[in-house]
């Protein structure tokens, strides 16, 4: 028996999350479903997290059990002739047998995309979420800085979380800008802009709302010192919206 480690991508436009659910297409589903026949096992994949549904992956890292000869090398290009276009093994590698993708996670990094342009990109529609009118960007930016450090981030939790505790530690968290070049000479605005989160963990629909408390700020809405109130106030109703599904993006996880 072997313990394989992959580094799976995807696109969730389609599916209804990462984990199996009665009666739902997942990416866990079609996973095993594709790794049933290519090794004729039942086979029960482990994966870091769970992303819900609409929500993307760069580098969602999963480890299962196997029986089969099939050489490490062979696996990625096996696996990918069956999984569907939108779900693609990166790379394999065989792990020691103690190796849990989830438990042996010691940090994430989440990436929220924003397209602050007055038109939308046709080719990034289900990665980015448009946003066509004013964002001050630097605001945002300003705002984010005080979420860094060990916090009870009740705020910027769903009120349907079943954990009990919300105490998360965020190690880096910055707004990346994309240079912007628009030929036909529209206003370029806010352009394209990346939240990135890194934390030793996150809760149900945390990255979500706190792109969407930034966004309320961008708006001026809200005012970018009250950042740090509605966290210390650890009251959800404090927070701006769970921002929509399809900018989000479970980037990097670190072991």
């Amino acid at each position: 028996m072997r313990n394989l480690c992959m580094v799976v991508s995807y696109d969730g436009t389609s599916y209804h999350g990462f984990q199996s659910q009665p009666q739902k297409n997942t990416i866990q589903d079609k996973i095993e479903e594709a790794l049933a026949l290519l090794t004729g096992e039942k086979i029960l994949i482990v994966s870091s997290g769970r992303t819900d549904a609409r929500v993307h992956a760069r580098a969602q890292i999963i480890n299962f059990i196997t029986g089969s000869p099939i050489p490490v090398r062979s696996w990625g290009l096996a696996i990918n002739t069956i999984l569907p276009h939108d779900i693609v093994v990166l790379h394999v590698k065989e792990v020691p047998m103690e190796f849990h993708a989830r438990k042996g996670a010691k940090s994430k990094t989440y990436r929220y995309t924003i397209n602050g342009n007055r038109f939308a990109d046709v080719f990034q529609r289900f990665t980015q979420f448009h946003h066509p009118t004013y964002l001050n960007v630097d605001e945002m930016e300003k705002a984010l800085h005080c979420l860094i450090g060990k916090h009870d981030f009740t705020s910027f939790c769903s009120r349907k979380s079943v954990k009990e505790s919300h105490i998360r530690t965020i190690n880096e968290a910055k707004i990346v800008r994309e240079q912007q070049i628009d030929p036909f000479q529209n206003p370029v605005q806010a352009g394209v802009f990346h939240i990135y989160l890194t934390g030793n963990g996150f809760l149900y629909n945390m990255v979500r709302i706190i792109a969407g408390t930034l966004i309320e700020i961008g708006e001026g809405k809200k005012d970018a010192n009250e950042m740090k109130r509605i966290l210390e106030a650890e009251d959800r109703s404090y927070a701006g919206p769970t921002a929509d599904a399809h900018g989000l993006t479970l980037w990097e996880v670190s072991y």
